[in-house]
C-alpha cells in the first residue's frame, strides 16, 4: 500500500462530495429541520489544521457514523452540537465532546474532576461543568464537516461501519510516518490520550489498525450514487 497516494485519492474524493453537498456545513448554522439522510458517515476538519502533504485545504480531524437502531445522522451531530438554547451540551453523550474537554482542561490548566466520569450526573455536577460544555461547544460547532448518505441497516458488520473503521486507519498518524502533520497548535496534543496526539484525529478507535484500499471503491461508489441532503 501507498498511504500517501491513497490519502490523496481520499481526499480527491471528498471533494467530490462537498461539490455533491454544496459545499460544508458548520452545526452552528444546522437544525433537524434540515433534509438529513437518516443514516450516514460525517467528516469534520478544523480551522488552521491545514494539509501540507496531500494537497490543498483543511485536514479531516474526525471520522464517525451512526450507531444503534434508534440513531440517527443529525442525532449524532446534535449531539457533538450540545443543546443551542444553553450553548451547553453532554459529553457523557458524545465521545468527540469528551476529548475536546479533556485537551481544554489540560491545555488550560483547569480543575473539573468530574469530566468524563460516571454515565449520568446529578444537577449540581452539570451545573459545575456547564463553562466548559460552553467552551467545547464553540470549538465544535465552528468545525467544517461533510456527510455521507448510508442507508443501511444498523448492525456488528455495516458498511457505514466499514468506511468509519477504514478512513480512520487510513487517516491516522498513531505509529506511521507522518502525513499531513498536525499544526504545532492543535489542540488535540493536550488530549490525554494516546490515540488523539499520535494520530492527529478525534478519534480513540480503529487509529491503530491498518486499512483496507478496497474502501475508497466502496467510499467512490457512495458518492456517486447517493443523493446529497441537507
Amino acid at each position: 500500500m501507498n498511504r500517501l497516494e491513497d490519502l490523496k485519492r481520499f481526499y480527491f474524493l471528498l471533494e467530490a462530495l462537498e461539490l455533491r453537498n454544496g459545499g460544508c456545513r458548520v452545526l452552528s448554522n444546522c437544525s433537524g429541520r434540515m433534509a438529513w439522510p437518516r443514516h450516514g458517515v460525517y467528516f469534520f476538519f478544523e480551522r488552521g489544521e491545514n494539509r501540507t502533504d496531500t494537497g490543498d485545504g483543511l485536514r479531516v480531524v474526525r471520522v464517525g457514523t451512526t450507531t444503534g437502531a434508534k440513531s440517527t445522522l443529525w442525532k449524532r451531530l446534535r449531539g457533538h452540537k450540545g443543546i443551542s438554547k444553553t450553548g451547553g451540551g453532554n459529553h457523557r453523550g458524545s465521545v468527540f465532546r469528551l476529548l475536546v474537554g479533556k485537551a481544554l482542561i489540560r491545555n488550560n490548566h483547569l480543575v473539573f474532576d468530574s469530566w468524563g466520569k460516571d454515565k449520568q450526573a446529578p444537577p449540581k455536577t452539570l451545573k459545575q461543568e456547564q463553562p466548559l460544555e460552553v467552551e467545547v461547544s464553540k470549538i465544535i460547532r465552528d468545525m467544517p464537516f461533510l456527510w455521507l448518505a448510508v442507508e443501511d441497516e444498523p448492525g456488528l458488520v455495516n458498511l457505514r461501519g466499514y468506511i468509519e473503521r477504514h478512513s480512520i486507519a487510513l487517516l491516522s498518524n498513531l505509529n506511521k510516518p507522518v502525513i499531513d502533520r498536525p499544526s504545532i497548535n492543535w489542540l488535540g496534543f493536550h488530549c490525554d490520550h494516546e490515540q488523539i496526539s499520535g494520530s492527529g484525529l478525534w478519534n480513540r478507535g480503529h487509529t491503530g489498525k491498518n486499512y483496507d484500499v478496497t474502501f475508497l471503491y466502496e467510499l467512490e461508489r457512495l458518492i456517486q450514487r447517493k443523493p446529497a441532503s441537507a
